[in-house]
């Protein structure tokens, strides 16, 4: 038996993905988190066999949570499971250790069989983002100015690019307004633009934005 801890902050998803599972007999949901912290706390406590994981927890982000756990067992497999489609995550998270990637838009499709291959110690990619990774590396010595922010700047770099306001982002990432303004100013810096539109722009122009 494949034993799961879903981690997701909205409970209809966490149901809706039970029911999923619950028509297979070989995949059991142990356990379930509705943040960062209650998520660390249960693996640290408990044995899984595959974490399910939202990348957009409150607290601590998703991605600082897939670290945190490759850190706290590194052969405990983690599935990212995401409403942010693959061109602005996949790639990041399975570089920081995740042994698969899905949009919650293809999971009640591809789900089970994800779980499975991941299970086998496989990782589980769609074709469409097998081809993104090869033209990662193709493109490797010229990579996007956004491939060398750190995570935290590229979340503020998405959500400022999807409209939202620095206070806005503050709470999504659950960070004061001053660092939230720090990072806005790094990333600015680094990717040598002036201002919040330009960023929209770039967040356009590379589909950095739902």
């Amino acid at each position: 038996m494949i034993k799961i801890l879903i981690a997701d902050d909205h409970t209809i998803v966490r149901e809706g993905l039970k029911q999923i599972l619950a028509e297979t007999s070989d995949i059991a949901v142990s356990g379930e988190a509705s943040n960062g912290q209650d998520t660390l706390r249960k693996v640290r406590s408990h044995n899984y066999d595959i974490i399910l994981l939202d990348i957009s927890l409150p607290g601590i982000s998703g991605l600082d949570v897939l670290k945190q756990i490759k850190s706290l067992k590194p052969d405990l497999p983690v599935l990212i499971l995401s409403m942010y489609p693959e061109e602005q995550y996949a790639v990041r998270t399975l570089r920081a250790g995740a042994s698969g990637y899905l949009t919650k838009e293809s999971a009640s499709v591809e789900l089970i069989r994800a779980i499975r291959e991941v299970a086998r110690g496989k990782k589980y990619i769609t074709m469409s983002l097998a081809e993104k990774i090869a033209v990662s590396w193709e493109t490797k010595r010229d990579k996007p100015l956004h491939e060398t922010l750190s995570d935290r700047e590229y979340q503020v770099l998405c959500l400022i690019a999807s409209g939202k306001t620095v206070k806005e982002i503050s709470r999504l990432l659950s960070l004061s307004v001053k660092t939230v303004s720090t990072h806005r100013s790094r990333l600015l810096k680094k990717m040598d633009m002036r201002n919040s539109a330009q960023l929209t722009l770039y967040g356009i122009k590379h589909n950095l934005i739902e």
